[in-house]
């Protein structure tokens, strides 16, 4: 496939194994270690290649070639220590990118001292996202860049009738059409043409602030 990537992931469990599995559906290459028999014969099935190996080994991770992966993610338990040493010993041999699951604010921190690639805090992102959808009727989706940026969809009503010229909404709420959903159906359209006139049913979904997305009538 065009765009293939070839990724290491150390540590498989639910989120390392997850993570896998859908680079693995996507066409992607995707070894993966960790030091549980059981999690590796769990990931098995889904993996280009699995080993039972220990991730805090640079050793191990130098025979197993992850320095010429694309990217490396590491996804270690409960230990801060071990995923740190895991980095360490990546950084040693290395590795081109490293992403990392932070398990808290405090290894998130330490993370970014030890000049990670990206890291990601699940547990912390969930949340966020679910208090947004709770709290924003027609959420769609919670981008985390580094702003609350949301993504929403809000039915044209009585906007029918008018184009998206008309309407100005970049100007007039600092917000931005990306697609319209045509008279309620699941069908997307990207990048609408801001001269067609809209229809009472149409679904506008918007990219913007939280706070400028709320303001909208």
């Amino acid at each position: 496939m065009t765009g293939r990537i070839e990724v290491g992931v150390i540590g498989l469990g639910k989120f390392g194994l997850e993570l896998a599995r859908n680079l693995r559906e996507m066409g992607h290459g995707v070894t993966g270690i960790d030091s549980s028999p059981e999690k590796v014969k769990i990931a098995k099935p889904y993996l280009t290649h699995v080993f039972q190996a220990d991730g805090t080994d640079q050793q191990t991770l130098e025979q197993l070639s992850f320095q010429d992966f694309n990217y490396v993610v590491v996804s270690t338990g409960d230990s801060m220590e071990a995923s740190i040493l895991v980095i360490l010993n990546l950084q040693e041999i290395g590795v081109k990118k490293i992403w990392v699951k932070a398990m808290s604010a405090a290894h998130k921190k330490v993370l970014n001292r030890l000049g990670v690639d990206f890291v990601v805090f699940p547990e912390h992102f969930a949340a966020k996202q679910l208090a947004y959808k709770l709290a924003t009727p027609g959420m769609l989706d919670y981008l985390s860049m580094g702003q609350d940026v949301l993504i929403k969809e809000k039915k044209v009503g009585d906007w029918k009738g008018k184009t998206l010229i008309d309407l100005n909404l970049t100007n007039n709420f600092q917000v931005q059409v990306i697609a319209i959903r045509k008279g309620g159906t699941d069908e997307l359209n990207f990048v609408p043409k801001a001269t067609e006139p809209l229809e009472e049913q149409d679904m506008l979904v918007l990219i913007g602030y939280h706070e400028n997305l709320i303001k909208m009538p």
